[in-house]
């Protein structure tokens, strides 16, 4: 914006007030950066995105309807499309902590497309009388059905976007390292303690197929996102619509998106419930919580690189301390740890937002539109930095692998089968005191021929997983 200090007067139920000349944003919206100095965080691109696209939709199919005139109706077209294309994009100004449902920024959405349909048509901007933020703008809408459908459409946008591309991208990768990394055999680990030997391709392939399995989840969870109250207006009565008008919406945007979007069976459920995002977010959170498990298994294998167990290493992208030379600490997964924890919360606050509406409407929604589609973008954006800054360039120690492997007493339970349970308990026990091998200590009590045990602790068939036909 400029420094142009000229003024328009403009007018709403409260009064008068001075709005500067520049700015497409009106009244209502300069009430609300007042009212609401919170944060400082303004409403997410992809959730402007949604407001948009769904202004779209409804000045197309009240235009056709009739229930604006045609010029207004094409105007209001051409300034979504300007915005989504960049232009504007400062205009949306309201703290994402406002008033309850996001009137406030309804309305700014509202006034700025108002204000530039009035450039468009050849007159300026406060003069509403020619193209009202609420009689034409908002013809037959409310705060109370465009946001939960914003929130919808701006949660299908940022999965769409974001979230299942980076998904597929580390998919892929992780089982790029699985093939690459199949032949070297590691100790397995479990209660932090030496477990059987394992595969450390087997290890990258788990997490492969765990992430696929999250995005599963995903996919089904947005299927709740697809089904749109709009036109329920105020209530969920639809009141002000006209009959066509909650079905041809729903299909315009459909068109818009290339989703199949559907009018939800029942205006006022759509309205009152919020089971749709609190499902998305669980989802989300479910996903960060096995993100984060997959970022701490990284950094405990990348441990050392003399004190640790340094089995891989994960590419240096940075120096690692102000004091300390050489160093470097795995960023990318502290970092991914760190915004798994956020959703986690964010996902807590989603529900309590998602229990507190009362009667017709939830006027938690604007908490839940920051929170979930905030959710899906960071989710989105850190598994893309994960694995472009790290998955790719992991390198495997083979001999430090092995060496754990061969040094691990649980190889004791191979024997099992072969001298009993007690029997192997009793070489593990001796092991440990004498620093003999389980070999050594076995042949030495005639537990089994050379041969046979040459075969029982073979690391390879050992570590190969049942039934898999290597």
């Amino acid at each position: 914006m400029s420094d142009n200090t000229d003024f328009r007067i403009e007018r709403d139920s409260m009064g008068d007030r001075q709005i500067q000349s520049n700015v497409y944003y009106g009244i209502q919206t300069l009430r609300a950066i007042e009212n609401f100095p919170i944060s400082g965080l303004k409403p997410l691109p992809t959730y402007v995105d949604a407001c948009l696209l769904i202004k779209k939709a409804t000045a197309i199919v009240n235009g056709e309807l009739g229930c604006i005139p045609q010029d207004i109706s094409q105007a209001i077209v051409q300034a979504t499309d300007e915005i989504l294309a960049g232009k504007f994009r400062d205009q949306f100004v309201v703290d994402v902590y406002q008033a309850g449902a996001g009137t406030s920024h309804h309305m700014n959405v509202n006034e700025v497309l108002s204000n530039r349909a009035l450039e468009i048509l050849g007159d300026e901007k406060g003069n509403y009388k020619r193209v009202s933020p609420n009689d034409h703008v908002n013809y037959g809408q409310s705060t109370n059905d465009v946001i939960p459908t914003a929130i919808r459409i701006g949660g299908l946008l940022a999965l769409q976007r974001t979230l299942h591309p980076a998904l597929e991208t580390a998919i892929a990768t992780l089982e790029t390292k699985a093939v690459e990394f199949q032949d070297i055999v590691k100790s397995g680990r479990t209660h932090l303690q030496d477990a059987v030997p394992v595969r450390l391709g087997e290890n990258f392939r788990a997490w492969a197929q765990i992430l696929s399995e999250h995005q599963n989840r995903l996919y089904a969870a947005s299927g709740d996102l697809m089904v749109l109250g709009l036109g329920g207006s105020a209530a969920g009565t639809g009141l002000n619509t006209h009959p066509q008008y909650r079905f041809r919406v729903v299909e315009v945007l459909s068109e818009l998106l290339n989703l199949p979007l559907q009018p939800a069976p029942h205006l006022m459920a759509a309205m009152q419930s919020m089971g749709a995002f609190v499902n998305v977010s669980g989802a989300l959170r479910n996903l960060a919580q096995d993100l984060a498990k997959i970022s701490h298994d990284l950094r405990l294998m990348d441990s050392g690189p003399k004190t640790g167990f340094k089995e891989i290493q994960l590419p240096p992208v940075q120096p690692g301390s102000s004091i300390m030379p050489g160093k470097y600490n795995p960023v990318m997964a502290e970092m991914t740890s760190m915004v798994c924890f956020q959703v986690m919360g964010y996902d807590n606050a989603i529900a309590l937002a998602a229990q507190a509406g009362q009667l017709e409407l939830n006027v938690m929604m604007p908490l839940i539109a920051y929170n979930l589609i905030h959710s899906t973008e960071i989710l989105g954006n850190t598994i893309a930095a994960l694995t472009e800054r790290c998955i790719q360039g992991i390198t495997a120690n083979k001999e430090r692998c092995l060496a754990y492997a061969e040094g691990s007493l649980a190889l004791v339970t191979a024997l099992n089968t072969h001298i009993g349970y007690l029997n192997a308990a009793a070489v593990a026990k001796e092991s440990l005191e004498t620093g003999k091998s389980l070999r050594q200590i076995v042949l030495e009590k005639g537990l089994m021929s050379e041969a046979d045990l040459a075969t029982v602790l073979n690391l390879e068939q050992m570590s190969m997983i049942v039934g898999n036909g290597e």
